[in-house]
């Protein structure tokens, strides 16, 4: 069976630049597996293809949801499977691209069928969180999930509710019902390359690409995203840059301050997607930069 074939590392490892190579040259179509590129209104934000990129292979997955939607890794699955069935059928060749490590481990090894929540118990955990706020709320759910604790920093809203209202609503944390497995993986064979350039040459490549994000508009965009007036807790609200630049336009920060803060962000995002990688992909080839002659003889066997 031909592969599908999966492209992952850092933010602005040049995973899509070698995914759209690849889809030229195989017939391919590009599957996005980055959690914010699936929003419309992030277009510049989350460096999404354009339209001559669009234009060179199918890319399907590319915001595709509001900003006013929150999209799940379990969402994201039902989606990709879909675009993977979709290419195989069009006798194309899938090939997923993306840094979101949760998505990825979503699509390799299924998720566990956690029950429905109930509507009062969803709303009860995130008015507590808003009572207590970030680092209370984080100890506190310590005391019952210690393990989702430990790994989510106070900021990170949604999944501090998301593990609180799990074991509140079943008596069982989140990570005892990941580990239990559920929803398989269809009937897959995965090809895994993964981009881990050097880290001076990624932190210059992260900088280097948020200053061309400002001068491609991202002001703007980040303007028009807010005059929505949606959530903050929503994940689109929380990519990377758009917090900075909206506290510029608050008149908190200078644009200097804020793109300078930004681009930390960046760096600080890309490093834990490093480690991440590191400790939880197997992959099949690990390259430095974009190499498409590589990634071509990984695929030979099955193509």
């Amino acid at each position: 069976m031909t592969p599908v074939l999966v492209i992952a590392g850092p933010t602005a490892s040049g995973k899509s630049r070698l995914a759209l190579d690849l889809a030229a040259a195989r017939r391919g179509t590009v599957i996005n597996a980055d959690s914010m590129q699936v929003y419309r209104e992030l277009r510049i934000l989350t460096a999404r293809p354009g339209a001559a990129e669009m234009a060179r292979a199918p890319h399907r997955l590319y915001g595709v949801l509001s900003a006013a939607e929150p999209c799940s890794a379990a969402r994201w699955r039902v989606l990709a499977l879909a675009a993977i069935e979709e290419a195989r059928s069009q006798g194309r060749l899938p090939i997923l691209v993306g840094g979101t490590g949760l998505y990825l481990r979503a699509l390799f090894s299924g998720l566990a069928e956690i029950p429905p929540i109930p509507q009062e118990v969803r709303e009860a955990a995130r008015a507590r969180q808003r009572d207590l706020g970030g680092e209370a709320f984080r100890a506190e759910l310590a005391r019952r999930d210690p393990e989702s604790a430990a790994r989510l920093a106070a900021g990170d809203t949604q999944r501090l509710v998301r593990a609180w209202e799990v074991v509140e609503a079943t008596g069982r944390t989140l990570p005892e019902w990941q580990r239990a497995g559920g929803a398989g993986t269809g009937a897959h064979v995965y090809r895994t390359i993964l981009l881990m350039p050097p880290r001076d040459a990624l932190y210059a490549a992260c900088d280097a690409r948020f200053g061309a994000m400002v001068t491609a508009g991202a002001l703007d965009e980040v303007r028009a995203l807010l005059a929505f007036g949606l959530d903050p807790a929503l994940p689109a609200l929380k990519s990377l840059g758009v917090r900075e630049l909206a506290r510029h336009l608050a008149g908190e920060w200078t644009l200097e301050q804020a793109e300078e803060k930004a681009r930390q962000a960046t760096r600080n995002y890309a490093k834990r997607q490093t480690t991440w990688f590191r400790h939880q992909l197997a992959p099949d080839l690990v390259l430095e930069r974009p190499d498409s002659a590589a990634a071509t003889r990984l695929l030979a066997p099955d193509c």
